[in-house]
C-alpha cells in the first residue's frame, strides 16, 4: 500500500491523501481531500497520529482522483488509524 499523508501547503490550504510523488516543494496526492475545517484534533500533528474524535464536526469535501500541490511545507504521515478516522469522516457539501 502505498504512503498515506497530510500535506500542508503555503496557501492552498490542507490535504490528505496518497503520496504519488515528491519533488522539492511539488507534491502530487491522489485520492485526495482537502481537510477544509477539523474538530476533535489539536492540530494536524494530532490528525496524522489520532485522527478527529469528531469526525461529524469536520468539513472535508469529496476526494478528488489527483491533486498536484506546488508549495508544500509541511508534510506529516498519517497512521493506519487516523487514515480511517479521516476517511470516516462524511463528504461536506454546501
Amino acid at each position: 500500500m502505498s504512503k498515506y499523508v497530510i500535506v500542508r501547503t503555503y496557501s492552498a490550504g490542507v490535504f490528505a491523501g496518497v503520496l504519488e510523488s515528491r519533488n522539492g516543494k511539488e507534491v502530487v496526492l491522489t485520492n485526495a481531500r482537502r481537510l477544509w475545517y477539523w474538530s476533535g484534533a489539536a492540530s494536524l500533528s494530532q490528525m496524522a497520529v489520532s485522527g478527529t474524535s469528531k469526525p461529524s464536526e469536520c468539513k472535508f469535501p469529496v476526494a478528488v482522483p489527483r491533486v498536484e500541490l506546488l508549495e508544500a511545507i509541511e508534510i506529516l504521515d498519517v497512521t493506519d488509524v487516523a487514515r480511517a478516522s479521516i476517511e470516516s469522516v462524511p463528504v461536506w457539501t454546501k
